[in-house]
């Protein structure tokens, strides 16, 4: 059996181009072939038959792009329906699954796509979300793209007291990769919130550098078997009293991918993103990988990794 492809959405838009290229890099690191997707929505089968064929004007357009050529395996495929549909369901066959953070369609003014936010709920693989430029603290050069971090650097965002080793690993393994720096960002809340039963119950700052130091050890637990997996990887543990979102988003300016677990929350209406993952999707300023955890958490069959 064949390494799974790194698939990445496009519409033709600046923003699906953003997420093309980053989606070429990552198939060249990984050594996997790189599969091209255009939705074609409300499409006829004859016209989706015509993409197939080669007829799809926006993968036409595509493929002379240099840094697909250079890539050793590259599959253009065009498909009919919605795409919020799917894209999520592309992610049982790919290792990765990458896409911009705004397509055509909606409104401008959107941080996130309903594309990219179906994908990061639902897709059975991790998904990389590749953000506009025009973010709040995002280094910008002449050209107007993005400019990446001087000191390559993957972030983690990690709850210290809960097990959430899909994520840690792809963070790990893709830190290696790009000889960065591994991050680990962790928060917590103080003082503890306490049920209803327990209101009248004190808790004293006193022991919250006891909880802390609980966490750090939660922590050093979870990470310890990564680190022995990648001993290359130099990482930074930061355990905070702050929010985890908001340390995130700040960290994602000196770095060039932020790593959450999914935590999905399911609802009357369907699944949704857990709100770290969630918040960080909409104003980070790096790429973000959003990482299911297990199948039986999400009901999933989990693709390939990292």
């Amino acid at each position: 059996m064949g390494t799974s492809p790194v698939i990445v959405g496009v519409d033709g838009s600046p923003d699906s181009e953003r997420a093309l290229r980053w989606a070429a890099d990552a198939a060249r690191a990984r050594s996997a072939p790189l599969r091209v997707v255009h939705v074609w929505p409300y499409a006829t089968a004859e016209r989706a038959a015509a993409g197939e064929r080669g007829g799809d004007a926006v993968l036409a357009g595509l493929a002379d792009r240099p840094f697909l050529t250079a890539l050793p395996e590259v599959e253009f495929r065009a498909l009919s329906g919605l795409a919020d549909t799917l894209l999520p369901a592309l992610g049982a066959e790919g290792q990765l699954l990458v896409l911009g953070s705004r397509g055509r369609g909606g409104f401008a003014s959107l941080l996130l796509g309903s594309n990219g936010l179906a994908c990061a709920a639902r897709s059975a693989c991790p998904v990389v979300v590749v953000p506009r430029p025009d973010r709040a603290g995002t280094e910008r050069g002449p050209d107007g793209e993005a400019v990446p971090p001087a000191d390559r650097q993957v972030t983690l965002g990690v709850d210290a007291a809960s097990d959430e080793p899909a994520a840690i690993g792809f963070a790990f393994a893709e830190a290696e990769r790009r000889g960065a720096r591994l991050r680990v960002v962790s928060g917590y809340t103080w003082p503890m919130l306490l049920p209803p039963a327990f209101e009248y119950a004190a808790v004293y700052e006193s022991t919250q550098p006891e909880y802390e130091d609980a966490l750090a050890l939660q922590l050093a637990d979870a990470l310890a078997p990564h680190r022995a997996r990648h001993p290359g990887v130099e990482v930074a543990v930061q355990l905070r009293a702050e929010d985890a979102a908001g340390q995130l988003v700040a960290a994602s300016v000196r770095s060039d991918l932020v790593v959450v677990a999914r935590h999905r929350r399911r609802l009357p209406v369907g699944p949704r993103l857990g709100s770290v993952a969630h918040a960080v999707l909409l104003h980070a300023v790096c790429p973000v990988a959003v990482v299911p955890e297990t199948p039986a958490d999400d009901a999933d069959t989990e693709g390939g990794g990292a």
